[in-house]
């Protein structure tokens, strides 16, 4: 057995069918690309531009945090091309686990599958605490049950992760509706945030755009600093292009869980055509909205006072527009509210595929006969995600599901020209442009990016792959169904003795 081997492409396709390849029920096809792009927006638009904005802008960028975001759109736009290509080619749930598990191998495959579900479920349960505040502070709701300090047990985001788990094992149909009603919800006072906010935007809170280099504070040194610096043993530093660089690596988690819609493969009615438009789509007005949010919010307050926890609210009541601020808190709700719900959807499709190939427990991937969606794993990922958000401060990690997303992005990049290399003959409706450079360009990208995370970050990303490479070679490895399907003996042709 080798840890290398492939999934063939027609097994791949097969298990898309209404019977899942095996006999068993499949996922139902319900959903068009308006879903689809609902859905990548829902989970998109949502803690990048209500809390990102401010922290990097204050901490890293100044003005520039505008660059930041353009440049972190820019690399997300080229990872979207080379989703689109797969996911159009090869409409499955898994996305990135599963183009690998077709492309590099089954040991490259768990280890972006197991890369996935922590970027999943981390985005999961730190936006249901961010949540979980955002209500408290529009409600006027006690901050022991609903807060981030001072509490044992946050209610509200256990809460909201229960309630939302339900509507998505219900239906992902009924999923889809409840996230398009929200992103509709979001993205208007976004618009409205751009619109109402060029009115107080002042000049000199945007000069100079890009603020001089300064030195980091001795907290920020150590494993804190970017990989780069301490690769090249540079004084660590903060602001000019180098923090614009550190801001984009972070503000990628604004972008992170695009690839949901390609976890829907399954479900789409027309995947080859509606695929590649969720994704695309997606990505292009969520980079608009994020630049012209982001400009508007360091137009109006200097960069050095822009609130860290608020930003967009607090630039609003700065300039004496409270009214504004609680329309933006209803908008931080709704939008936060359909980044948990996809978030959860994406977070068991990915599950479901690699437990349907046997890596871990196949059982756990039953399909409900009425509803169509994976409610065994749904329910199992569910409860770990209440845990997390209930009991643990997760505020801190969002540089771990950018790293874990990079990565990903990385290997779905390099899969598109293997691909084509090894299966030219696979139908394509959708070809990314350029190709091979612009995948290897994209790969570099993000790769580079990574790179611009901390040492700390890096280090955690580590001890999750270890643990998962734990459960890999201790399980998965001679138990997922190409293992049994290399040690079943082939069938003798049975021969007459005279």
């Amino acid at each position: 057995m080798s840890v290398l081997r492939t999934k063939p492409i027609k097994d791949v396709l097969a298990q898309g069918d209404a019977d899942g390849g095996d006999g068993r029920p499949g996922l139902k096809r319900r959903l068009g690309a308006l879903d689809l792009t609902g859905f990548g927006i829902g989970i998109v638009i949502g803690t990048g531009i209500f809390t990102l904005t401010g922290i990097e802008a204050r901490d890293n960028a100044g003005p520039g945090v505008v660059i930041s975001f353009a440049i972190a759109g820019v690399v997300a736009l080229l990872a979207a091309f080379c989703y689109a290509e797969l996911a159009s080619s090869v409409p499955t749930a898994g996305s990135a686990y599963t183009y690998a598990y077709a492309t590099m191998g089954e040991i490259v495959a768990w280890i972006i599958g197991w890369d996935l579900l922590l970027e999943f479920a981390l985005g999961a349960a730190v936006v249901a605490r961010g949540w979980s505040g955002y209500l408290a502070e529009l409600l006027n709701l006690p901050a022991t049950w609903f807060g981030e300090q001072g509490s044992i047990v946050n209610v509200g985001a256990v809460a909201i992760v229960l309630v939302l788990s339900v509507v998505g094992i219900v239906g992902v149909r009924e999923s889809a509706r409840v996230t398009n009603l929200l992103v509709m919800v979001k993205v208007a006072i976004c618009v409205f945030v751009v619109v109402a906010g060029l009115f107080f935007v002042k000049a000199a809170n945007l000069t100079p755009f890009i603020p001089p280099t300064e030195p980091a504070s001795d907290g920020d040194g150590g494993i804190k600093q970017p990989v780069t610096q301490a690769i090249f043993g540079l004084e660590p530093s903060v602001f000019g292009f180098v923090g614009v660089l550190s801001a984009a690596a972070v503000v990628f988690f604004a972008y992170t869980g695009f690839e949901a819609v390609a976890n829907l493969g399954e479900e789409t009615r027309k995947p080859r055509r509606d695929l590649p438009l969720g994704l695309l789509g997606t990505l292009l007005i969520s980079t608009v909205l994020y630049i012209g949010v982001s400009l508007v919010v360091v137009g109006m307050v200097p960069y050095t006072e822009i609130d860290r926890s608020a930003p967009i609210a607090s630039a609003f009541e700065s300039v004496g527009a409270g009214w504004a601020a609680t329309l933006v808190s209803i908008a931080a709700v709704a939008g936060l509210t359909s980044v948990i719900l996809v978030d959860l959807v994406a977070m068991s499709r990915i599950g479901f595929a690699i437990s349907r190939d046997g890596l871990i427990p196949p059982s756990i991937a039953k399909v409900h006969p009425r509803w169509g969606t994976p409610y065994r794993i749904s329910a199992i990922m569910t409860v770990g995600v209440a845990l997390l958000a209930g009991l643990l401060p997760l505020s801190a990690l969002a540089d771990l599901v950018s790293i874990g997303a990079l990565c990903a992005f990385v290997l779905v990049s390099v899969a598109v020209p293997i691909l084509r290399r090894t299966r030219p003959d696979l139908e394509r409706p959708f070809r990314v442009p350029f190709s091979p450079v612009l995948p290897v360009v994209s790969a570099l990208a993000c790769l580079y990016l990574m790179f611009n995370l901390s040492v700390e970050t890096w280090l955690r990303f580590l001890a999750w792959m270890l643990l998962g490479a734990l459960i890999y070679f201790g399980y998965g490895y001679r138990k997922n169904r190409l293992a049994r399907q290399e040690n079943t003996p082939a069938p003798h042709t049975a021969t007459s003795v005279r």
